[in-house]
């Protein structure tokens, strides 16, 4: 009898057991969530958008006329300097073949223009004769006068003829001189190419000098050959002179003034920059996001306001993050707005108290890009669910996946 009786203890105990371990499995175990401390701190409310640094004023290098253009040594990031340094050069192009009808032509005009030359220099012969003559009558003139021999008009007129020959010999010489000209030019009509190159013993280029000192930014054409006129070669500018132009959706650019503070992030060092808007521009353009959707953008210009040291590895081109600031809330309650979720009209959040999740309306204020101003509903230290997953509902059992943080 007593050993039936241990038996049916042992079996009593073993079921008791059995029967906890299912209630145990099938129980609902607390949930895993990520809890934050609702903190009063600073609210920073801003309009976060990308953007891209640029040279403030860049000098574009175009070929000033069409020619063969040397191969550009320079490479982007070399030092010029005003007005010294050599950028390119541009040799001229050869001169035109001329068919023989053109040929023909030029050759008349050569024979036209020695003709027109010979001319002058006999106008030259005669026009010193002419002075010449009026010269030893004048010094005559004025020996008679001397001697009371012939009036002063007499002598009056001698002077006129004297000085009429010079202007008549001047302008003779300067008949000479256009048409030596003239000879010239048509000569050039008949040199050809392969006469250029002879006569040229080194490359009779026109060169390109940087206009600021600064650095090369680009070089746009470096290899010889053939450009035309206006064509661009280089870009120089001064990486020290940087600014920023972010485009914003129209509905944000409104928002923007003009010395608004502005802080600079994800640019590539470890501490965010600081700047201003200079400028939002008033002209608006379509731009279709990465979406495929039509957006009225706006380009706002911002300087950089911190030292230049700070951010002396920037360059043209750079992405940043800019975050112009709107205003700042002092002593304001925060949650990240990853907390927060609608119920119904409300805004809500679960509250973890006594290990379960508490759903519980608030009012929410003014919002930023990650975090909300709680202005009723909450107290500074309410431990808060981040990420609220449909697993969680008012009542359920909740456990912390890490330690909170606080916001």
């Amino acid at each position: 009898m007593t050993v039936t009786k241990q038996r049916m203890t042992l079996w009593g105990v073993l079921g008791l057991l059995l029967l906890a371990a299912l209630v145990y499995t099938f129980m609902p175990q607390p949930v895993p969530v990520d809890l934050v401390v609702a903190m009063h701190g600073t609210l920073v409310t801003t309009i976060d958008e990308e953007g891209e640094t640029r040279v403030r004023d860049i000098y574009v290098l175009s070929a000033p006329v069409a020619g063969r253009a040397l191969r550009i040594e320079a490479e982007a990031g070399d030092n010029v300097v005003a007005g010294e340094t050599v950028v390119a050069e541009i040799e001229p192009i050869d001169p035109a073949f001329l068919d023989p009808r053109s040929e023909a032509q030029a050759q008349a005009d050569i024979n036209a223009a020695e003709s027109a030359r010979d001319l002058a220099l006999a106008r030259v012969d005669s026009a010193k004769a002419e002075l010449e003559f009026a010269e030893s009558e004048l010094q005559r003139a004025r020996r008679l006068v001397s001697d009371d021999l012939i009036s002063e008009h007499a002598l009056d007129d001698a002077e006129r003829g004297f000085k009429t020959g010079k202007a008549e010999l001047a302008t003779a010489r300067a008949a000479l001189q256009v048409s030596s000209f003239e000879l010239e030019r048509a000569r050039a009509q008949l040199v050809s190419p392969a006469e250029t190159r002879e006569r040229s013993a080194y490359c009779v280029c026109v060169p390109i000098r940087a206009p600021v000192n600064g650095r090369i930014l680009r070089v746009l054409h470096e290899s010889e050959g053939v450009v035309a006129a206006g064509e661009p070669l280089v870009e120089i500018g001064d990486p020290g002179d940087l600014e920023i132009v972010t485009d914003l959706l129209s509905t944000d650019a409104v928002r923007a003034a003009t010395g608004q503070r502005v802080i600079i992030e994800r640019w590539g060092g470890e501490q965010a920059l600081e700047g201003r808007v200079r400028r939002v521009e008033p002209f608006g353009f379509t731009k279709v996001s990465a979406l495929g959707i039509e957006e009225q953008r706006v380009n706002v210009i911002i300087d950089i306001t911190s030292p230049p040291a700070s951010w002396a590895r920037l360059g043209h081109g750079y992405q940043v993050e800019t975050r112009i600031v709107q205003g700042e809330h002092r002593d304001a309650l925060k949650l990240p707005l990853t907390a927060l979720f609608r119920d119904g009209a409300n805004w809500a959040v679960f509250v973890e108290e006594d290990g379960r999740a508490q759903l519980r309306h608030v009012e929410v204020g003014k919002r930023s890009q990650l975090e909300a101003s709680i202005l009723q509903g909450l107290q500074a230290g309410d431990r808060i669910v981040e990420h609220p997953s449909n697993r969680i509902a008012d009542g359920v059992r909740i456990r912390p996946r890490q330690p909170e943080t606080t916001r």
